[in-house]
């Protein structure tokens, strides 16, 4: 595996670990990952939400429990660490801004399209800061439609940018209909990126890695989608099941018991399908079960909580804690496979360990191909 670089940043290996909100990555995970060569990052959606005041200030919670997370991962390595951000957040402006401040080393916007710098930021503070920037799409197009409106508005575009596949777990920015669609999955999106991006690495004369997310799980996974052209891959379901998750051990669990047909799709209250582990909370809402609860705070612009038979956030919360009779877990297409919960450090000698045998593996049937047996194939 080739190191992972976006702008002056360099981690040792091109793995991200996914931003997994509402309390399941933060110091703890966040910090093994940038120790063990990848990129650690913190997920900022929920994260006041264990703290007691959340619901009477919700903004004054997330950013001191945000501010708090990146400091402690900070003392805890000198790796690469990054803040995970929604644009549908009520306080997404002021978040951007507390991680800006913080000067973490990458911000990962996703859940919308990040067109302009939030407000409270100048375009000269992104532009000179030490932190980098990268937006997460599910296509080509919003890439464009992204970095169209940033090289008009700023003559700046981001440093970096995810592509997340349909397979990924949690929120998806695609239809229920798209979601087993041969051209909008992850080996056909990516390429499509990467060609899209490669327009602006000129007319900037600047390298910006494409990282692709959704469904990998193995290191042979990660072997495969570099030969799409990307330069790297963002991974969050592998990371649940190690010691250094921050979520509790129900919540853990509850991945090493999912079956394949556990693994299920929803319509959540924020308007988006949603990857989880199908359990008995979530039959309760399906068989038109309502939790009573009240929004205070609003904390995401698109849930239509009047309607809503649960709050999201809450459900989310209780299951981070290990409640889940009372909440649920997002998780990727994947997750049915885990079996046993090692430490980041083990996960990544096991991805590096698969990588190095797909690699061995391809070499080895091209060796094996006689001389004059036809063009080589395409890889």
């Amino acid at each position: 595996m080739k190191s992972l670089s976006i702008g002056g940043l360099r981690a040792e290996l091109p793995v991200i670990q996914g931003g997994m909100g509402v309390g399941i990555s933060r110091s703890s995970l966040a910090s093994a990952v940038a120790d063990a060569g990848g990129i650690g990052v913190i997920s900022a959606t929920g994260i006041g939400m264990l703290e007691t005041d959340f619901f009477s200030s919700f903004m004054k919670a997330n950013r001191r429990c945000l501010i708090r997370e990146i400091r402690k991962t900070r003392e805890k390595t000198e790796g690469v660490i990054g803040v995970n951000l929604m644009v549908a957040l009520s306080d997404y402006d002021e978040l951007f801004k507390t991680a800006y401040d913080e000067k973490v080393d990458i911000v990962f916007v996703g859940a919308g399209l990040p067109l302009k710098i939030p407000e409270g930021v100048s375009p000269g503070t992104v532009k000179n800061s030490h932190t980098k920037f990268a937006p997460i799409v599910s296509s080509a197009r919003a890439a464009k439609i992204i970095f169209n409106s940033w090289d008009k508005r700023y003559s700046h575009i981001p440093d970096a940018v995810v592509v997340e596949g349909p397979e990924a777990g949690g929120h998806l920015g695609f239809t229920e209909e798209q979601l087993e669609m041969p051209e909008y999955q992850l080996e056909s999106i990516a390429p499509e990126v990467v060609g899209i991006i490669s327009g602006y690495e000129k007319k900037y004369d600047k390298r910006i890695p494409v990282i692709a997310a959704g469904g990998i799980y193995s290191g042979a996974d990660i072997y495969r989608i570099l030969k799409t052209g990307v330069s790297g891959v963002q991974m969050g379901t592998r990371f649940v099941a190690t010691y250094e998750c921050d979520a509790a051990q129900g919540f853990k669990e509850s991945y090493l018991k999912s079956r394949k047909e556990d693994i299920a799709i929803i319509n959540s209250p924020v308007g988006l399908p949603g990857r989880v582990i199908k359990n008995d909370f979530l039959k309760r809402i399906e068989a038109g079960h309502r939790v009573k609860f009240s929004c205070p705070c609003r904390c995401l612009k698109s849930c239509n909580f009047s309607k809503a038979f649960y709050c999201i956030a809450l459900a989310l919360t209780r299951a981070c804690r290990g409640n889940m009779d009372e909440g649920f877990a997002f998780a990727g297409k994947n997750a049915h496979l885990v079996r046993e919960i090692i430490s980041v450090k083990d996960l990544f000698r096991e991805l590096v360990s698969e990588f190095e045998a797909a690699e061995l593996k391809k070499k080895k049937h091209l060796q094996s191909r006689p001389e004059g047996s036809g063009p080589r194939p395409r890889i």
